[in-house]
């Protein structure tokens, strides 16, 4: 089957593979060329193939979108990373630091947009 892995501005990988191993919210699954076509949301984290009659291969994902159709798997993310077992741990820690990061500026924002909105709503009611 062909494994594709597809970045914002770039094809990062298109080659041909036996099996990819992914993780998700749920765990870790397989897939393998005859089974079902399927949608999966992927977490920060390794992901493994196998070439045909290769060895185990990986790449670092931060999350993303799997696509099981036919003979295709295509993955969605916004960085992928290849290399060793030992060097990619390290860079999906680093992509969970930044997803930790941008949740907490997230919810800085949302705080200022309620207390902003509580503000008006009780300046309304003052010029009523």
């Amino acid at each position: 089957m062909k494994l594709k892995i597809l970045q914002p501005q770039s094809v990062f990988m298109d080659e041909t593979v036996d099996k990819v191993v992914a993780q998700g919210p749920e765990g870790a699954f397989g897939i393998r060329p005859r089974h079902l076509d399927m949608v999966a949301a992927l977490s920060p984290g390794i992901l493994a193939y196998w070439p045909p009659g290769g060895e185990e291969h990986f790449l670092a994902v931060n999350g993303g979108i799997l696509v099981k159709q036919g003979e295709t798997v295509q993955v969605a993310t916004r960085m992928a990373v290849l290399g060793n077992l030992g060097d990619l741990q390290t860079a999906v820690r680093r992509f969970v630091t930044d997803l930790d990061e941008r949740e907490r500026q997230n919810r800085a924002v949302v705080a200022r947009l309620e207390a902003d909105f509580i503000r008006r709503f009780v300046e309304f009611g003052k010029n009523v």
